[in-house]
């Protein structure tokens, strides 16, 4: 490809993430305006800090399960690669239209040298595999729908179905579609877990009492596949608020879970944010 061509598509997709720091900064404005936090104490805000790093750091695993799908669709490139093209191009995903971040790496990837055509394949399969992962959280909820229904058989059953849709990607696809799989099962248990801890500090703080983690798990992972599907939504702004409010409702109060969920969105805002940097210090420049 041209030189010129390459250097063009790079700022191209530059251009779309630093729109999406514009976009970020104002939600952070938002949701700190939108709550008291004041009865935080300096170790929960810690926390919060630490999360907002653990955050960050699972956006590897997306870098790296695409980076598997890749490989798959023919084109290798290196970890350091994946990461700047993926972490650069992320932030655009909170420019309205929740599709920016696609085209942001488009063009960052062809700039980078890889075929366009393998890229857009790429973020099919990306979306596929998410979405199924994100699905099998479903089974997490179970607790909260019927209470009849144990921890104990809602964890089986999800673990039973991701481990079956893992051996059918490794046998019958190929093994590193089910890598990328599990590195996107892990990202989504992360951050369900990170919610359910931050749920957890809002309880705690109010006196609410505990909270079951995992089927919370589910639910902030439930809600973030409607956010993910939600066409016109930046980031699924809106969508996996008002998901979750319906998941969870009864649970804690109203207002607590309403904290909880602007706390994780500045949590994933600014963990976005940081994997950003990141991939700024490692993404490939266009030769």
């Amino acid at each position: 490809m041209h030189r010129t061509l390459r250097r063009n598509l790079h700022w191209v997709g530059s251009a779309l993430a630093l729109a999406g720091v514009g976009f970020v900064a104002q939600r952070l404005s938002h949701y700190a305006a939108a709550a008291d936090f004041s009865r935080f104490s300096a170790t929960s805000w810690l926390f919060v800090s630490g999360s907002c790093l653990a955050y960050a750091l699972a956006g590897l695993m997306l870098a790296y399960g695409w980076r598997n799908l890749l490989s798959h669709l023919g084109t290798t490139i290196s970890p350091k690669a994946a990461v700047g093209i993926y972490g650069v191009a992320q932030l655009a995903k909170y420019v309205p239209g929740n599709v920016l971040h696609l085209a942001g790496r488009q063009a960052l990837g062809i700039a980078a040298g890889i075929p366009g055509w393998t890229l857009a394949k790429s973020a099919v399969w990306e979306l596929a595999l998410i979405a199924t992962a994100a699905a099998g959280f479903g089974l997490l909820t179970l607790p909260l729908l019927d209470p009849a229904c144990s921890m104990a058989l809602s964890l089986g059953a999800f673990a039973a179905l991701i481990g079956l849709a893992a051996a059918l990607a490794h046998h019958l696809i190929d093994p590193r579609v089910a890598r990328a799989f599990a590195w996107y099962t892990g990202f989504l248990g992360v951050s369900g877990l990170l919610f359910a801890a931050l749920l957890t500090i809002v309880a705690d703080t109010a006196m609410d009492g505990s909270v079951p983690w995992l089927p919370v798990c589910g639910a902030y992972v439930l809600a973030w596949l409607s956010g993910l599907v939600t066409p016109g939504a930046p980031a699924g702004i809106g969508v996996r608020e008002l998901t979750l409010l319906f998941l969870l409702k009864g649970l804690v109060s109203e207002a607590d879970l309403t904290l909880t969920v602007l706390l994780a969105r500045i949590v994933t805002v600014v963990g976005d944010l940081f994997f950003y940097v990141l991939a700024r210090f490692t993404v490939a420049r266009p030769m």
